[in-house]
């Protein structure tokens, strides 16, 4: 290359070379520096990864009213026959079979920082992205990594933090990321593709429910309470480590469930809450899903947050989306029903099981360190609503 076309390229590409430094007009007129002490790594004056985003976690998806409309026009594409699980049923991943013994499970999940610690970040964002896979009873094999990263404001070391989170989870499921996609972003984007394998024989659906069956949830809610304390900065230490405890324990129990012959239905509650995840298995089976709400597990502390106010917006606005469909009792106060409509991030395992396997589902949870899962309601046959709340 010669002198001037060494000249030309630096003009160019100002930066190459170089150190990145923060770009004055790229940074955000309000922000605190990242205190956390889980990263020592990240330099005093970059910004918290929450003051980045405009929301975190599962709480960033597309109202479901509004996803609803947006995919009207999707549903009626040509399946194959080979495509088991596609998208008329709202399900937690594509399923297509291989052959008699194996059917790949492929899903995919990302979103903004929930926290402002990056290796926690990368950790609830890969776990999230993998519960999919275990909703429909299969094993995951590989995952990609989706990053989109405002590379002017955040430092290289917390970029790597994040994606040494993601992986570190990846690990603990068994798998690599074994590739993945970068861009430059506005806001920090990160989560991942995940494939899995499991038996066309036992793959499940959120729309197999049967009457009479009964209702297993995996993990307590509150999650999407505790982000919006988080941010406020009125979670208590005891309060963060059990949300970060929560959202970065891997679904392992669903493969285990997906072979009991008594349970009819699986999926995870994510970003529409308990109750609209809940609607999604009533919905797909045409009957009615009847929540027992004083059994349902919470996150500490978090009935106490709600009721002063933090609550997220994706809480209101699940609601407006489906609250028409939903039956609660008199009197429900509306921090209970913020939390029964609070998004939760890599939330538990929602199972629907005949009654004579339920002890079998609760082992299968405990067994792997679900000690808060219970049985939270029955299904029944349709009544006026497609969802009902008991107090």
């Amino acid at each position: 290359m010669s002198s001037d076309q060494s000249r030309a390229r630096a003009a160019r590409f100002p930066t190459r070379g170089r150190e990145r430094r923060l770009s004055p007009q790229r940074r955000l007129p309000q922000w605190r520096p990242m205190n956390t002490p889980t990263a020592p790594d990240t330099p005093a004056a970059e910004p918290r990864l929450t003051s980045l985003s405009h929301g975190g976690g599962c709480g960033c998806k597309i109202a479901p009213g509004v996803l609803s409309a947006i995919l009207k026009d999707t549903l009626a594409m040509p399946m194959p026959p080979e495509l088991l699980v596609g998208i008329q049923t709202a399900d937690d991943a594509a399923v297509y079979q291989l052959n008699d013994e194996q059917a790949l499970v492929a899903t995919t999940d990302f979103f903004m920082p929930i926290v402002d610690d990056p290796f926690d970040f990368g950790r609830i964002a890969a776990a999230n992205a993998l519960s999919d896979v275990y909703a429909m009873g299969g094993t995951p094999i590989m995952a990609l990594a989706l990053v989109g990263m405002p590379i002017n404001v955040l430092s290289l070391a917390t970029i790597g933090r994040i994606l040494e989170g993601g992986a570190s989870v990846c690990r603990d499921a068994g798998i690599v990321v074994a590739g993945g996609h970068t861009i430059d972003s506005v806001e920090p984007i990160y989560g991942l593709v995940a494939l899995g394998l499991v038996h066309p024989s036992r793959v499940k659906k959120n729309s197999g429910a049967q009457v009479g069956d009964l209702l297993v949830l995996g993990k307590p809610i509150g999650v999407g309470v505790q982000s919006a304390a988080l941010k406020k900065g009125a979670l208590p230490p005891d309060g963060y480590a059990a949300m970060i405890a929560s959202t970065t324990q891997l679904n392992t129990a669903g493969p285990e469930l997906a072979r009991l012959p008594g349970v009819h239905a699986i999926t995870d509650v994510t970003g529409f809450a308990l109750a609209g995840h809940a609607l999604e298995l009533a919905r797909g089976a045409g009957l009615t899903l009847r929540i027992d709400w004083p059994r349902v597990p919470l996150l500490p502390g978090v009935r106490q947050l709600a009721a002063q106010g933090l609550v997220t917006g994706a809480s209101g606005r699940n609601w407006a989306a489906y609250g028409h469909e939903v039956s609660l009792p008199p009197g429900f106060a509306d921090a209970e029903r913020a939390l029964l409509t609070d998004p939760q991030t890599s939330g538990g395992l929602l199972v629907a099981c005949d009654a004579t396997s339920v002890e079998a589902v609760l082992a299968a949870f405990r067994q792997r360190g679900f000690a808060q899962a219970a049985v939270v309601g029955e299904v029944r046959p349709r009544g006026q609503q497609p969802l009902s709340v008991v107090a």
